[in-house]
C-alpha cells in the first residue's frame, strides 16, 4: 500500500512533543473520573485546595492513575485527564472552571445561561436537557484577568508523575464568552478579546514553565456554520481572531495545538446529522496552531480527503477512537483507520488521538483504558507495515495474563 509523505515545513513551529516522533498516539484530555474520587474543587484555587489533606490525596491519587493507565497502554503524549474538574453534569466544569477561577466574574452568585446561548439547544426529555440546566457559572461583573486559574501548578503536578510529555488542555475563549452572562463589556466580541487576554497571559507562564503542548479546545470555526449562527458581528473572521489573540506568541515557545470535535456532554451526539469539518478547513489553515485535531472516528473518516488537500502546513491529528460509544474498536479496526488516514495526510503530518475527551460522563475506566490500548496496538499494527518503532503497550503483554492455559 502506498501512503502519502512529505517533506514537513512549518513557519514560526516549537514541536516539543511531536518533534521526531512518527505517528505519535495521544488522547484529547479528560478520563472518566474513579469512583472513589468524591471531592470537589469547586470556585477554590488548586493550591488552597491542595492544602488540604483529603483533597490532595484524591487528587494525586487520581491523576497518577490516569497517568499511569496512559503509560501501560503505551501513549506517546500523556494528558492529566482534566483532573482538576467537578463530576458534574454532562462534564460541565469544562466550561465552568475559567469563569469560576477568573477575575472579574462574580463567584458568589452563579447564574444560569441563557436558553439557546451559543446556539445550543435540547427539548425537555432530552439527557441533554440536564446539561443545559447544568449551564449555572458566574457571570461578568468587571474587566477580566487571569484570577487563580492556576494552570501552571496543575500541568506541573502531572508532570512531575511522568516522564512523558504530559498534554495540557483548555476551553476555548469563545465557548466561554457565549456560554457566561455580562453586566460589563459593551459586546460579545469585547467580551471574547478580553477572555482571549487574560488567557494568552495564563498560557504564556504556562509555556515558560516548560509545557510541551498547550491545547486551546474548540475554537468556534467549524460550529458557526452548522449552528447558522454567522452574520456581520458574529463570523469566522472573529474566530479565527480570538483564537490567534489567545495563542499569541505561544509558537516560539512551545508546541499548540487546536482541539475540533461534534461535541461530546455526556458521550453525547450533538448533532442528528453528522456535520461535515468541509466548510471550515480554508479558515483553519488561518489559525495559529501547530496541530489541529479533527473527529474523523465517529464519521467514518468523511472528511479525511478535504482535510489532507486543504491542510498541508500543519500537522494533523487524527480520531480513530470514537468517544460517543462503549464498543472498544479492535486494534484491526484502529489500523485502517489509520491506513486511511495516510492516503491523505502525509507520515511526518499525522497524529493518532481520540476523537474527544471520554471523561465528561457517560464511560467507565475500564472502557476508556482499553479503547487506548486499542489505539496504540492497532497504530503498531501500521508502524510495523511501514517499518517504524512500535510503541510498549505493557497492558497487552501475554506473559502477563491470569487466564489458565489448557495446554
Amino acid at each position: 500500500m502506498t501512503y502519502r509523505t512529505a517533506a514537513l515545513e512549518v513557519t514560526n513551529a516549537m514541536y516539543r512533543a511531536t518533534k521526531d516522533v512518527l505517528l505519535p498516539t495521544t488522547v484529547t484530555g479528560s478520563l472518566p473520573r474513579p469512583s472513589w474520587y468524591t471531592e470537589r474543587l469547586g470556585s477554590r484555587s488548586f493550591l488552597e485546595a491542595m492544602v488540604g489533606r483529603r483533597y490532595r490525596e484524591q487528587y494525586v491519587d487520581a491523576l497518577t492513575t490516569y497517568l499511569r493507565d496512559q503509560e501501560l497502554a503505551g501513549l506517546d503524549i500523556c494528558t492529566d485527564g482534566d483532573c482538576r474538574f467537578d463530576d458534574d453534569v454532562g462534564g460541565q466544569s469544562w466550561t465552568s472552571y475559567p469563569p469560576s477561577h477568573m477575575s472579574g466574574f462574580d463567584r458568589g452568585a452563579p447564574r444560569p445561561a441563557l436558553a439557546g446561548r451559543g446556539g445550543i439547544a435540547f427539548p425537555r426529555g432530552h439527557i441533554l436537557h440536564d446539561y443545559l440546566e447544568a449551564r449555572v457559572m458566574p457571570a461578568i461583573v468587571g474587566r477580566v484577568g487571569r484570577g487563580d486559574l492556576q494552570y501552571t501548578a496543575l500541568w506541573k503536578t502531572a508532570q512531575r508523575l511522568t516522564r512523558r510529555p504530559v498534554k495540557f488542555g483548555a476551553v476555548s475563549a469563545e465557548i466561554v464568552a457565549f456560554a457566561v452572562g455580562d453586566d460589563h463589556y459593551q459586546s460579545v466580541p469585547d467580551r471574547m478579546r478580553a477572555i482571549a487576554d487574560a488567557l494568552n497571559e495564563e498560557y504564556h507562564e504556562l509555556a515558560d514553565a516548560g509545557c510541551p503542548v498547550i491545547q486551546v479546545e474548540e475554537p468556534q470555526v467549524h460550529l458557526l456554520a452548522v449552528r447558522n449562527l454567522a452574520d456581520d458581528v458574529i463570523n469566522t473572521d472573529l474566530m479565527v481572531d480570538v483564537f490567534n489573540r489567545t495563542v499569541s506568541g505561544l509558537r516560539a515557545k512551545t508546541e499548540v495545538w487546536a482541539h475540533t470535535c461534534w461535541g461530546n456532554p455526556s458521550q453525547q451526539r450533538m448533532f442528528a446529522t453528522t456535520p461535515s469539518y468541509e466548510p471550515a478547513l480554508e479558515a483553519y489553515n488561518q489559525i495559529d496552531a501547530d496541530v489541529i485535531t479533527f473527529e474523523c472516528s465517529s464519521t467514518g473518516g468523511m472528511d479525511l480527503a478535504a482535510i489532507g488537500e486543504k491542510i498541508t502546513e500543519k500537522k494533523v491529528a487524527v480520531g480513530v477512537i470514537d468517544h460517543h460509544t462503549l464498543q472498544v474498536e479492535r486494534p484491526e479496526e484502529v489500523a485502517e483507520s489509520v491506513r486511511k488516514a495516510l492516503r491523505h495526510i502525509p507520515v511526518e503530518r499525522l497524529v493518532l488521538s481520540s476523537d474527544c475527551g471520554m471523561g465528561r460522563e457517560g464511560m467507565s475506566r475500564r472502557h476508556a483504558f482499553y479503547k487506548t490500548v486499542s489505539l496504540v496496538l492497532g497504530t503498531n499494527i501500521v508502524r510495523r507495515e511501514l517499518g517504524l518503532p512500535e510503541a510498549d503497550c505493557l497492558a497487552a503483554d501475554e506473559r502477563f495474563s491470569l487466564v489458565v492455559s489448557s495446554d
